[in-house]
């Protein structure tokens, strides 16, 4: 199981429309909303890196009032944890 953090920049008061909209994606795990330089942050889970790629590229990124986005890999600690 493949796991990545998406932060997100949308256009200012959009943020409830694209957490309802994220909500729909069956990969996502969890969202909220953020202050600070982010304004969502996004939990992906999936059974493969390039699944979840796939998401972000053509699901993800094309909602519309998102400017961008922010991909994060979890380095695995020794153990796999």
């Amino acid at each position: 199981m493949e796991i990545l953090y998406i932060l997100i920049n949308c256009d200012l008061g959009s943020e409830v429309e694209i957490i309802n909209e994220l909500m729909k994606i069956p990969e996502v795990k969890e969202v909220r909303g953020t202050y600070g330089v982010y304004d969502i942050f996004v939990k992906l889970q999936g059974d493969s890196r390039e699944n979840l790629e796939n998401i972000i590229t053509h699901k993800i990124r094309r909602i519309t009032k998102i400017r961008s986005t922010v991909t994060l890999t979890p380095i695995l600690a020794q153990g796999g944890r």
